[in-house]
């Protein structure tokens, strides 16, 4: 447990002043109150969201998304949301569907995507939002396993989607096709929304009603399918006001694919209930492209992921000189921050980063760094106000400070997932110690209640009797100039029972050689402590990473030890 720099909080003012002082007050029928079903009782969070910025909030004329690629840009206002969400609802409606039924998106992030997302659970169905990336296999297992009736997508993914293989599956509703190439059991989505009228009241629903399902990976086996309801809303737009900071005269952007957590209740409906625009940047990245969609916009608040950051940084301090940038909050999430990528931010933004942590199954923000708090250079801090951590045995005992456990959340918060897809046993075990959430990571909380992410259960390294946090070792070989990115295992030893291993892509401008390997060794020893230290060291062009940036170690240690890497379908390219 090394030491740590500390960061002021951040100038000016903010949604929460003082932590301690908040959390003593805060109820969550404060964050209720701001929703219109708090007194009329009839909930859908496509009215909270779109409808009622138009009909309540005057904000009709105000754009609900700004969407540009290299060829176009398009902006969608709230009044057109609202009339093409509606016609969507009305298109599933004519189709059959109903209440609680499945569909599924497998669109490329586009306003298509978002009116489709929002039309569907206006209708009182069920959204299922998929990576675009997936290929068959990874589409058929989710359709299949939820019973999907329908699936909206675009001419060029259809050729993904085997109808014949999926029995629930009746409407696949495609964009961008000419009538003519569709295939009988296909729907021309231009057509259905022409002949559609925009005339929809939304399927009034209560807070327990499924509103998504969103399918994430595990080790092995097939991907589990994690259930989400309409009380999600309070907790969005809670962290939306909290670990965002979103203010009335801010423009925020959220560069996460809706195909997972951080996409769904952050770049698509968090914006949209706090009265702003949802920022889609088409396209790849590159560091250019994305100075400039931040000047472009004016965005404050960017939310993103370490990967990201680490991929400007590469790209060269000078890169962002020549922009005009006005950020004021940038937040992370995907996996733990790397110090050295919080001190970069401090030197080229002068902003701070701000840790965030969350899960698909707790669906919103839970654990975080806020603006008003100084930041320990390494440490997540504490929970959301309304939400409470603890580092658990595993029996549910609450531990000590500085000792290592599961990170864990006590049950009920309003995001928090309702069930996993047909699976309660499942679903059962996050909760075998009862009243707490077992996340599946490890940690520790310091003597001011600080929370220092260590690493996966399954990722804790035991190395010669010590227990080692994969991903301290990580960040340490990160801070030497020559590594860009660095996954550690642990490697079954016949003497120590687990040696570490690391496995680093170069940054440009180096090569390996045995000094090299010798002086990142003696770097982690140094910095960390000699049984730290990796006793293997292999390079490699890439490591493999999820479409949301994490390091796939399971997928390391599976090829290290000639084993099945299991479900690949998050995995990036």
């Amino acid at each position: 447990m090394e030491q740590y720099e500390v960061l002021p909080p951040s100038p000016g003012k903010h949604n929460m002043d003082n932590y301690d002082e908040y959390c003593k007050n805060f109820t969550w029928e404060s964050v209720e109150k701001e929703f219109s079903w708090y007194t009329t009782g009839k909930v859908n969070i496509a009215y909270e969201a779109i409808d009622r910025m138009v009909d309540e909030k005057g904000k009709g004329n105000d754009p609900a998304i700004l969407y540009s690629d290299t060829e176009k840009e398009v902006t969608v206002t709230f009044a057109d949301m609202k009339e093409q969400s509606a016609k969507f609802a009305n298109v599933l409606t004519k189709l059959g569907i109903k209440k609680g039924d499945r569909v599924f998106l497998f669109i490329p992030r586009s306003p298509e995507m978002l009116i489709s997302f929002a039309g569907i659970v206006k209708a009182g169905a069920i959204a299922g939002p998929l990576f675009e990336a997936f290929m068959e296999e990874a589409v058929k297992d989710r359709l299949v396993d939820s019973e999907a009736v329908a699936i909206v997508t675009t001419a060029g993914q259809k050729s993904r989607i085997k109808k014949d293989e999926i029995p629930s599956l009746k409407h696949v509703i495609v964009i961008g096709d000419e009538e003519a190439n569709l295939a009988p059991y296909e729907l021309s989505y231009e057509k259905l929304m022409a002949e559609a009228s925009a005339d929809f009241t939304p399927v009034w629903l209560t807070k327990d009603d499924p509103m998504f399902l969103l399918y994430t990976s595990g080790s092995t086996g097939k991907p589990k399918g994690v259930l989400h309801t309409h009380e999600i809303m309070t907790g969005i737009y809670h962290t939306m006001r909290i670990s965002q900071d979103v203010q009335d005269g801010d423009v925020f952007w959220c560069t996460a694919d809706p195909g997972w957590i951080t996409g769904v209740s952050y770049s698509v409906w968090g914006p949209w209930l706090v009265g702003k625009a949802t920022i889609i940047r088409g396209g790849r990245f590159s560091a250019d492209d994305w100075y400039a969609t931040l000047e472009k916009y004016g965005v404050t608040n960017w939310y993103s992921a370490p990967t990201a950051f680490r991929m400007l940084a590469a790209a060269g301090d000078d890169a962002v000189k020549k922009y005009n940038l006005k950020l004021r909050h940038i937040t992370s999430v995907g996996e733990p921050l790397n110090p050295e990528v919080i001190m970069w931010a401090m030197k080229v933004f002068n902003v701070r980063i701000h840790e965030t942590f969350f899960m698909t199954e707790t669906g919103v923000n839970m654990i975080c760094c806020y603006p008003c708090a100084p930041i320990r250079v390494g440490s997540m801090f504490k929970a959301i106000p309304g939400v409470e951590a603890a580092i658990t045995d595993d029996d549910g005992n609450v531990l000590p400070p500085l000792q290592m456990g599961n990170l864990s959340l006590k049950k009920g918060w309003p995001g928090m997932m309702k069930e996993i897809w047909k699976n309660p046993e499942k679903y059962n075990e996050y909760f075998k110690n009862e009243p707490w959430y077992i996340s599946g990571d490890q940690a520790y909380m310091d003597a001011d209640g600080y929370i220092w992410f260590q690493g996966r259960n399954d990722d804790v390294i035991k190395t010669a009797g010590e227990r080692v946090g994969p991903f301290e070792v990580e960040s340490k070989l990160v801070e030497h100039p020559a590594v860009a990115e660095a996954g550690v295992i642990g490697k079954p030893d016949e003497v120590r029972g687990n040696i570490i291993k690391a496995f680093i892509a170069l940054a440009p401008g180096y090569t390996w050689s045995d000094e090299l390997d010798k002086e990142l060794k003696q770097f982690v020893k140094l910095g960390l402590a000699a049984h730290a230290a990796p006793k293997e060291i292999e390079v490699r062009d890439k490591l493999p990473k999820t479409r949301s940036g994490k390091i796939m170690r399971r997928v390391l240690k599976a090829q290290e030890m000639g084993l099945p890497v299991g479900d690949l379908s998050t995995m990036d390219d």
